[in-house]
Formats: C-alpha cells, structure tokens, sequence
C-alpha cells in the first residue's frame, strides 16, 4: 500500500472502527486466498437498493422500466470506476504481482468491486442508514444529471416519457397538409402539447418522419434539448 488508510478514509468521507474491514475491501483476489469478493456481493446489493430508493421517490412518475435504465446507469461499472478514481481507490489496492504488472490498479472492473466491496464493509462496520448517506453522497453528482429524456430514442418517445413525467397529456400529432404525386409527397404535420402555446410543426417524406420531426421541434420549444443535438 503506497498511501495510508486514513486519507482514503477522508475521502470516502467515512472512518472505520474496525480497519481489518476495510483492508478486506481492498484486497483482490490475486493477493490472498481471503479476498474481497464476498464484500463484493454485499456492497452490490446494497448499492442496488439505495439506488432504486432514492430513484423511487425522486421520480415519482417515473415507470418501472425507466426507473430500471437510470439504476443501471447508476450502479453500471463505468461509473462506479469514475467514482472510485476520484478516491484514488488504485493506489489503496492490495494485488497480486501479475495484477500490478499488468496495471489492475487502473482497471475499471476492478476498481468498481473494490467501490461495492467498501459498500459492504462500511455497513457491516456501521449500519444502513450511514452506508445509505455515503452512497447518497458519492452519487450527488450522478444524480443531477439523471433524466427521463432518453436521448438514444427517437423524438417521439422522448417526448411522450417527458410529459409522462410531469403527469401531463400525451402530445396530440395531425396531419395538416399532404403535398406532391403519389410517388413523392411531402407530409405536413403539427404537433399539440398543453405545456406550450404554439404546436410545433414537421415535414418529411412520410407522415412517420413528419411526426417525428415535430416532436423533436417540440422538445426544443420546451427547453428540454436543443438544435445542437
């Protein structure tokens, strides 16, 4: 170990009583035959729970399959690894020689269980609620960023779970005008939402596209992306 426990302690915000726990957590497998693999499993059940708690009553609108895709964006690797490099978690690693060689104190996956292994030492160290805060704090950030606009899905669908969460009505899309030959139209269609005073307008060679393009007009006019994106 290349720097001492108490400044991890610091950062995580969190001092152990018992410290044995907290070695525990930072041992990896190829070091010792007693590892963190345990707390591991531990520390990834409890993250799942805060999770979905505080997702469960920050998004009340929120449905089950929305409040799933933001406790996967919460507890997935790649953030927990983020998080465990703003505690400089690699240099408290205990590895294995091949592990240290091959640079593991820098590996995402890791360093993510290392983050869940400390999960499940502080609360066999303390209790639920004071693991549940640390949890909490560690994921302030993370927190601010969550929305239920999905900016993978189409601009319908964004738009639709937008409303949705905000307990307004469904946008209501018409076809206004149909121009050109059988062969090459162009559709016309406005888009209604009760949040605005003016409905947003779309063209395309199908009415599908047209509908489209209105909703994203629309989550333009609402503040929620803009023409950039």
């Amino acid at each position: 170990m290349s720097a001492p426990l108490d400044r991890l302690e610091r950062k995580l915000g969190y001092t152990f009583r018992d410290q044995e726990q907290m070695l525990l957590a930072l041992t990896h497998r190829s070091y010792a035959g007693r590892n963190n693999e345990r707390l591991e499993f531990l520390g990834d059940s409890i993250l799942n729970f805060v999770a979905a708690e505080a997702l469960f009553e920050r998004f009340p609108q929120a449905r089950e399959g929305q409040l799933s895709r933001l406790r996967a964006r919460l507890v997935k690797g790649e953030t927990l690894a983020r998080l465990a490099r703003g505690f400089d978690l690699g240099d408290y690693l205990r590895l294995g020689s091949g592990e240290l060689k091959s640079g593991g104190f820098r590996r995402e996956s890791i360093l993510a269980d290392a983050l869940e292994a400390l999960i499940g030492a502080i609360y066999l160290d303390s209790d639920m609620q004071t693991v549940r805060e640390r949890i909490l704090a560690w994921l302030a950030g993370e927190f601010e960023s969550l929305t239920l606009v999905d900016t993978n899905k189409d601009p319908k669908t964004r738009l639709q779970e937008f409303l949705q969460s905000r307990a307004c009505e469904l946008p209501r899309y018409e076809v206004v005008d149909i121009q050109g030959e059988p062969h090459c139209r162009t559709f016309f269609v406005e888009c209604e939402v009760v949040l605005l005073n003016n409905k947003s307008r779309g063209q395309g060679v199908s009415r599908r596209i047209a509908e489209q393009v209105a909703a994203a007009s629309a989550l333009i006019a609402l503040g929620v992306e803009n023409g950039n994106d």
